[in-house]
């Protein structure tokens, strides 16, 4: 391809500091990106670059010469995602580990970034469960089988929470229960349980959001998309252990059989949970996939969800929140954070955050009057950690506060991001 662009790699500095931000210059046949002196700043530098390279309509890329490490490589191409319309790059490495560790994680999250931009039209429960489905038949052709609990079903299974938030949508709620079992044995142990929030629109309910708000509730299957596409990669990646993939798929929406405030839902464990807002409805539909992971025996049980505003205040968009009362899970999922150069934060979870949004009626509310109120991300963990076995040993929450950017800034395009893919991946790798 003739128009395709040449990057590569430089330490020069030109006598001038350049801290946080990349510089590019040209050498007549390439693009070169100045690297700052501090290896930390990096991999942010270069996706700094990438992404501004791509802002200028450059849609061919090449990487070139031996300086490129792979997460380099990869920082560029976090950056020279786009929302719409296409682009191409080829990588520097030429050795096939590499290349193959590059290529994996780009068609990981290349499909979550596919479900989560996509139209609330086209992404509804069902079609984002069969996209769950043959995304990790992509990976795993003969190892996986896998259950869809729909409609009224959920009923009769007791799985009330997913049925309680998505009945007033014509797009029929369900939970998929994925089996991923490389052995095929049906009595090999569950190692991991991935519980993933896949509420493919959010109009808050009769808690109605503002016009605004409701814009991006596209993305609010996020964690759904991260779980899927993170036990693809770590599949991809030599991943032999059986695990659990959890699904939890409604719309959000308003008509005459919606559930209102005031409504008290009993749940399996006998768990009963007053309405306050019918905007806080992630947690009730992960209440109902942390005890079907429970029910699978697995040893670690692992959710993802963009379940609180309250974690994008405290921790912003560079980084995902997590919570756990085990916290040598929760320290070790920080070092997978960082092995693979995503940034994940612990906020504080202790088993008296169970009982911070009390209820008259109920063994509980949904959350404070306020919805969320102060701690509200750790409230809302707490509320999960009712549904969870062992005391909340083995279990961890991501709250994917980085999952998606309302508009793009300077090292990301509108949209959802990918990260907690990673994380999540090697987590279950170290399993």
């Amino acid at each position: 391809m003739s128009n395709v662009m040449n990057v590569k790699l430089t330490t020069e500095q030109e006598g001038q500091q350049w801290g946080n931000k990349a510089l590019l210059t040209s050498d007549g046949g390439s693009m070169l990106i100045h690297l700052p002196q501090s290896s930390s700043d990096q991999n942010l530098s270069v996706q700094r670059a990438a992404r501004r390279l791509q802002a200028q309509g450059i849609s061919h890329v090449k990487l070139t010469g031996e300086d490129w490490s792979v997460e380099q490589q990869w920082a560029f191409a976090k950056g020279y995602s786009v929302t719409k319309g296409q682009t191409s790059l080829a990588w520097a490495t030429t050795d096939p580990t590499e290349v193959k560790l590059l290529n994996d994680r780009m068609a990981s999250r290349d499909w979550a970034r596919a479900m989560i931009n996509g139209t609330p039209e086209d992404i509804y429960p069902q079609t984002l469960a069969v996209s769950a489905i043959e995304e990790i038949k992509r990976v795993a052709p003969d190892t996986v089988t896998f259950e869809i609990i729909k409609g009224e079903d959920l009923i009769k299974h007791g799985w009330v929470g997913v049925h309680t938030v998505g009945r007033a949508s014509v797009n029929l709620p369900l939970i998929l229960e994925l089996d991923y079992n490389p052995t095929n044995d049906p009595q090999a142990e569950v190692s991991v349980a991935l519980v993933g929030k896949g509420i493919t629109f959010d109009s808050g309910g009769y808690t109605l959001k503002s016009g605004p708000g409701m814009i991006t509730m596209k993305c609010d299957m996020g964690g759904a998309a991260t779980v899927t596409a993170a036990l693809s990669l770590a599949i991809s990646q030599g991943l032999n252990k059986r695990v659990k993939l959890i699904l939890c798929c409604a719309e959000n929406l308003v008509n005459g059989e919606a559930y209102k405030l005031g409504d008290i839902i009993t749940y399996k464990n006998g768990t009963t949970v007053e309405i306050l807002n019918t905007d806080a409805e992630g947690r009730l539909v992960l209440a109902d996939g942390l005890m079907m992971a429970a029910n699978s025996g697995a040893k670690v049980i692992i959710d993802a969800a963009t379940l609180t505003g309250a974690a994008l205040t405290a921790v912003g968009t560079h980084y995902n929140a997590i919570m756990a009362l085990d916290n040598e899970l929760a320290q070790q999922a920080l070092a997978c954070g960082k092995a693979v150069n995503e940034m994940n934060w612990q906020l504080p979870l202790e088993r008296f955050h169970q009982f911070e949004c009390p209820s008259p009626y109920a063994d509980t509310a949904n959350t404070t009057a306020g919805k969320g109120g102060v701690a509200g991300a750790s409230n809302a963990a707490g509320f999960l950690s009712r549904f969870v076995p062992n005391d909340g040993k083995g279990w961890i929450h991501f709250d994917l506060a980085a999952v998606f950017q309302d508009n793009g800034t300077a090292i990301w395009c509108a949209g959802a991001t990918g990260l907690g893919i990673e994380t999540i991946a090697q987590l279950l790798l170290e399993q």
